[in-house]
C-alpha cells in the first residue's frame, strides 16, 4: 500500500473535522426516506406517504385534512446509516497535467468529509473500495475507530493497481452488506459497464446519491497535435489527431451524451445525481446537496 498524497487525510483530520460541522447539521436535517423506516416510540411529525410505506403508519386525520396520504414519524427512527461506494480505478487517478487534483483526490476529500460528518452525528458508516477488484469493504459501524480506518484507506491505494472497474460488483456487494435502509454515496467517474441494474436495485431499498466525478478531459480535448492515447483501464493504445476539430467535437459530444444518459437513469429511478468537478470545493458541493434534500 502507498500514500497518494504526502498531505494525508489522516493528518488533516482535525482540520476536516472543523469543516464537517456544517455538513453534519445539514446531514441531520436532510429529507431522507431512510430516516423514517420502522417503528419508533416518540411521535415527532408527519411526512408524505412514499410507495412501500407500511399503511399502518398512515396518519388518517392529516391525510383527510390535506387530501393526500401522510405517514407518522417517530424520533427513534432518525438514526441514519451511511455507506460509501468508492472508485479507486486507474481512470480516477489520471493526472491531467494541471494543478487541479485528480478525480480520486477530489472524491477522497468528499468521502472524508462525509465520514467525519457521520461520526459527529453518531451515524454508523461503512464502505467498499474498488478498482479492477474489490480491495476493501466493511459493514457500517459508528465511532472514531471506524472513522480513522476509512480515512486510512482513503489515503492508501493497493501497491499494484488492477486494470478495469468492478463498479457493478461493488454495488452488488453493498446490497448484500446493508441489512437496513441506508444513505448510500456512490462516488465514481462511472467509466464502467453493467452498473445500471445493480444501482437501480440498490436504490429500491436505500436512499442513493450518485456523484459522477469529472475532470478537464471530460469537458474538452485540447488541441496538441497527434498524441498517443492509452486506455488506463485496458492498456489499449492508439494515436489520435487532437488538432482535428471533428475529433474534438465527437469527443465532447460523446462525453456529454454519456453524462446525460447517466443523469436520466438516476432521475428515472429515484437516485439523486450530482456532478463533481475536480475544481469544485467538496464542502460547498456536499452542503448544497444536503440543502437540496431538505
Amino acid at each position: 500500500m502507498g500514500y497518494i498524497d504526502s498531505d494525508s487525510l489522516v493528518k488533516k483530520a482535525s482540520f476536516l473535522r472543523l469543516q464537517a460541522r456544517s455538513l453534519a447539521e445539514n446531514m441531520k436535517s436532510g429529507n431522507f426516506r431512510s430516516l423514517y423506516r420502522g417503528q419508533g416510540i416518540e411521535f415527532s411529525g408527519v411526512r408524505d406517504y412514499i410507495r412501500g410505506d407500511d399503511i399502518r403508519s398512515i396518519d388518517w386525520n392529516v391525510t383527510a385534512r390535506m387530501g393526500r396520504p401522510y405517514v407518522k414519524l417517530f424520533e427513534e427512527e432518525r438514526e441514519l446509516q451511511i455507506f460509501i461506494i468508492m472508485d479507486t480505478s486507474a481512470s480516477m487517478l489520471l493526472d491531467c497535467g494541471s494543478k487541479l487534483p485528480t478525480k480520486y483526490e477530489a472524491a477522497a476529500n468528499a468521502a472524508a468529509l462525509i465520514t467525519l460528518a457521520a461520526e459527529m452525528n453518531g451515524c454508523p458508516v461503512g464502505a467498499v473500495f474498488f478498482d479492477g477488484r474489490i480491495h476493501f469493504s466493511c459493514k457500517p459501524q459508528s465511532g472514531k475507530e471506524r472513522t480513522m480506518l476509512l480515512l486510512t484507506h482513503l489515503d492508501k491505494l493497493p501497491q499494484k493497481q488492477t486494470n478495469g472497474s468492478v463498479l457493478a460488483n461493488a454495488i452488488i456487494g453493498a446490497d448484500k452488506i446493508l441489512r437496513k435502509r441506508s444513505l448510500v454515496f456512490v462516488i465514481s467517474d462511472f467509466r464502467s459497464a453493467d452498473w445500471e441494474n445493480p444501482l437501480i436495485k440498490l436504490a429500491q431499498k436505500n436512499d442513493l446519491i450518485a456523484f459522477r466525478v469529472l475532470d478537464e478531459f471530460d469537458r474538452a480535448l485540447p488541441s496538441i497535435g497527434s498524441v498517443i492515447f492509452k486506455d488506463v483501464e485496458s492498456d489499449i493504445k492508439m494515436v489520435l489527431p487532437t488538432s482535428s476539430s471533428r475529433l474534438r467535437e465527437e469527443w465532447k459530444n460523446r462525453n456529454e451524451s454519456m453524462q446525460w444518459r447517466w443523469q436520466e437513469t438516476c432521475l428515472k429511478h429515484g437516485i439523486m445525481p450530482q456532478f463533481m468537478n475536480v475544481s469544485d470545493d467538496p464542502l460547498q458541493l456536499l452542503n448544497a446537496v444536503f440543502e437540496a434534500k431538505k
